[in-house]
């Protein structure tokens, strides 16, 4: 099975090829320019492997939540290629692919969403599948769920940002924090992976973002 993935939900742009477990990725800090290297990197994928996008099985990417202007990014570069070629696609949550990149068993994700709020979600892996503890949403650091339990990882970077509010919120249920964390098209690739071996793809028309929060900016009064 062959899966192209592509993600540009935070200042990362990244776009990954799996190809039956092994994955080859190209990943950079993009600033501004993930429209401009975005194709650069997928064709750079797609050339190491020799196949061309009419070989593959299903295009992913990153579906959010995260920055607006990315997720429109990547959801209309998947859905122009799916369509080219006549591709089922897969959008994968930005927050599951931060917890499939710690490869701990419990994982609280934050990612920060600006104007004092992260994007949270939580997720746990039992028998090498993710099961979804907390869904994702956008909510103040001091307002994160409580999380049941111990020996969870934090990761993304709401950690950076607002780790201190977070570590004091989330108490001795965290075992370490991963501040450093993003999504990347890797970690979505290999997510999708069993969606398109199960039949589970999409029509390239129903590629979408999924944005969580409905507004980009604080109102004066807000701020």
């Amino acid at each position: 099975m062959n899966i192209l993935a592509l993600d540009t939900s935070t200042d990362y742009c990244s776009a990954a090829l799996w190809r039956d477990g092994l994955c080859v990725e190209r990943a950079a800090a993009a600033g501004q320019s993930h429209s401009t290297l975005l194709m650069q990197m997928a064709d750079a994928v797609l050339a190491e492997a020799g196949l061309k996008l009419q070989a593959l099985d299903g295009i992913a990417y990153g579906e959010g939540p995260g920055s607006f202007t990315g997720l429109r990014i990547a959801c209309a570069v998947a859905q122009g290629l799916a369509f080219a070629a006549d591709l089922p696609v897969a959008g994968i949550g930005t927050l599951q692919a931060m917890a499939a990149a710690c490869d701990a068993p419990r994982v609280i994700c934050c990612l920060d969403a600006r104007m004092q709020e992260v994007y949270h979600a939580a997720y746990e892996q039992q028998d090498g599948l993710w099961r979804e503890i907390s869904a994702p949403r956008v909510c103040a650091p001091a307002a994160v769920p409580l999380a049941e339990g111990g020996g969870w990882t934090g990761c993304g970077s709401g950690f950076a940002v607002y780790g201190e509010v977070l570590r004091q919120r989330l108490g001795n249920a965290l075992v370490t924090v991963r501040p450093d964390v993003y999504p990347h098209a890797g970690d979505i690739a290999r997510l999708a992976a069993p969606v398109f071996a199960a039949g589970l793809g999409r029509p390239a028309e129903q590629a979408a973002p999924r944005y969580i929060r409905d507004k980009v900016a604080l109102k004066t009064a807000e701020r």
